[in-house]
């Protein structure tokens, strides 16, 4: 009888989880928010960097056409979960800081993949080797950190401006006049990543980026940098082959030159 009853209890409690389980889950995997996107991409860069020691180790190559390095890529480039989230407030500075840092990290770790730090002049070879080889990755992380890092501008200038006088600290100001230039740094880089003779597709998808987000970043170029960078666009308009790509540049460049 005691059998009977404990194993109607049980099943009884076996019901119940399975029931507490489908309550549950479903509300982890739709917790879409940015800092849950930001925190599952840093996870992914550190199950990233322990994937890259161990097949440096074994003397391989990452592979990023399969798991685990397809899927850990996917979660940290998540163009579609970034697309999702409301337009940025103030609130959102610390997760797009985080999340851009998580993508930054990964474009650093498949640059240096190989090479022992500081690199050299000695790691060119090896680093030319990653970036014609990682050039998938590369470009798809290079348009993910335009894109979120457009967005953490917009995030951190309205969170400047929401800040009374007394909290604009001169430490405060120089940290925001850093991430400024630090942004203005990104784009260059994507200028000279664009005139490096990249494929067709890669080259739409990065001056896409730069493209879409134009007009923030014309409003929070500085005004003495603004001319260097209008030179650069053009340039890069002239060295890349895709015609769509020549469109998104001379787009970028003229909402660049036509601020004041």
């Amino acid at each position: 009888m005691h059998r009977v009853v404990r194993m109607g209890v049980a099943i009884a409690l076996f019901r119940a989880l399975l029931l507490l389980m489908a309550l549950v889950s479903p509300a982890i995997a739709e917790d879409d928010s940015g800092p849950a996107l930001a925190a599952r991409a840093n996870d992914a860069v550190n199950q990233l960097q322990t994937y890259f020691d161990a097949t440096a180790k074994a003397g391989n190559r990452p592979d990023f056409s399969k798991p685990p390095g397809a899927d850990l890529l996917a979660r940290i480039v998540d163009l579609q979960g970034l697309a999702a989230q409301p337009p940025p407030t103030a609130q959102d500075v610390n997760w797009l800081i985080a999340w851009s840092g998580a993508v930054a990290r990964t474009l650093k770790l498949i640059t240096f993949f190989g090479i022992t730090p500081p690199p050299g002049p000695a790691d060119a070879k090896a680093m030319m080797r990653n970036m014609d080889e990682f050039e998938d990755p590369e470009a798809a992380l290079t348009e993910m950190l335009v894109r979120i890092t457009a967005g953490q501008r917009v995030a951190t200038n309205l969170l400047m401006k929401s800040l009374p006088p007394e909290q604009l600290t001169p430490i405060r100001q120089d940290g925001f006049n850093t991430a400024r230039i630090g942004g203005e740094k990104l784009i260059d880089g994507a200028l000279t990543m664009l005139m490096s003779a990249l494929k067709p597709e890669n080259e739409r998808r990065i001056s896409g980026a730069m493209n879409d987000t134009r007009d923030i970043w014309a409003a929070d170029v500085l005004p003495k940098d603004r001319p260097t960078l209008v030179q650069e666009t053009a340039k890069a308009g002239r060295e890349v082959t895709d015609g769509q790509a020549r469109k998104n540049l001379a787009a970028f460049g003229a909402a660049l030159a036509a601020v004041h």
